[in-house]
């Protein structure tokens, strides 16, 4: 009898214990699943080239499902390179409609301008949710792979920060420090 209310008592400490630790890891998925998706939405958002409105994100396990429409299959591809680009994710389902197609005398300016406007929007949007970089006070301007950070940061560290997290972004080429430090910090 002692055995059998032992064995009973330890069957449910582990069956509490493996409830208790798969309710976790969903809690943490859940939750890293909702970061991915804001960050997904937000750097759509900050794109010029893009309607982030009529894009709507959808995030399960690291993988985005892009729906919606785009004018264009650029605009498409470009919506699945920016949403790949962030951290965390691990696939990108793009479902979005295309309403016109693609010119076939669009060349590769069109290309590297759309380029330029991912790294842009992908930087900006890393510095933004960089909480030891002033994001909102630093411009991002992109030409040919070549990015030129201008603004205002407090001290070197931060200004390191910054010029680190654009060298480390993808097709970025090279990196040109217009950074100014604020009166506290010294000039620049």
């Amino acid at each position: 009898m002692k055995h059998s209310i032992i064995s009973v008592l330890v069957a449910i400490s582990l069956g509490t214990a493996s409830v208790a630790a798969n309710a976790e890891n969903t809690w943490k998925d859940t939750a890293s699943d909702a970061w991915i998706d804001g960050k997904a939405e937000t750097t759509l958002m900050l794109n010029g080239n893009l309607d982030s409105f009529d894009i709507n994100t959808d995030v399960k396990n690291g993988k985005v499902t892009l729906t919606g429409k785009v004018d264009r299959e650029v605009d498409k591809a470009l919506a699945t390179e920016l949403v790949m680009s962030l951290d965390g994710v691990k696939d990108v389902d793009n479902q979005l409609t295309v309403i016109e197609e693609l010119d076939e005398d669009e060349d590769s300016e069109v290309m590297q301008t759309l380029n330029d406007a991912k790294i842009e929007t992908v930087i900006k949007t890393r510095l933004m949710f960089e909480s030891e970089v002033s994001g909102l006070e630093i411009e991002v301007e992109s030409k040919m792979g070549v990015v030129t950070l201008s603004g205002t940061v407090d001290d070197d560290a931060e200004r390191q920060l910054a010029l680190k997290i654009a060298e480390n972004t993808n097709d970025v080429k090279n990196v040109v420090d217009m950074l100014k430090m604020t009166e506290q910090g010294g000039q620049a």
